[in-house]
């Protein structure tokens, strides 16, 4: 099994990787040794995972979520899948919902579901 994952930093950035060994790697962050980049922002908290069959997926989803911006990566540790699909739009294009007003398309007021259930996002503990 492999994992795309983020981490945030002290200094309230995100970092995004992906292993083969999730709880191994968030030890080697911990201790500063995976990357210089972690290593002088710690501590560390995981705030999303997802796991894949394959090293390739894993890897392509990291790749993806390092192009996202702030917002979109908080809006999928949050889970709102409504303001994610919003923030993919072009900024012309994007039309905030008022709370209890319905979307355009109908989603407002259903719950937020990932598009894979049987993936999973799992926010732990600090890191240090």
């Amino acid at each position: 099994m492999f994992h795309a994952y983020m981490l945030r930093c002290a200094d309230g950035s995100y970092y995004v990787g992906h292993t083969d060994d999730l709880d191994p790697q968030l030890i080697a962050h911990a201790r500063g040794r995976v990357s210089s980049y972690t290593a002088v922002r710690r501590p560390l908290q995981l705030v999303w995972s997802e796991p894949f069959e394959a090293r390739d997926d894993a890897f392509a989803r990291e790749r993806q979520l390092k192009g996202w911006s702030r917002a979109k990566k908080e809006a999928l540790i949050a889970g709102d899948f409504e303001r994610l699909r919003m923030l993919a739009r072009p900024p012309r294009e994007r039309v905030p919902t008022p709370p209890g007003l319905a979307a355009p398309d109908g989603a407002a007021g259903q719950s937020a579901s990932p598009a894979h259930p049987e993936r999973s996002r799992r926010a732990g503990p600090e890191l240090a």
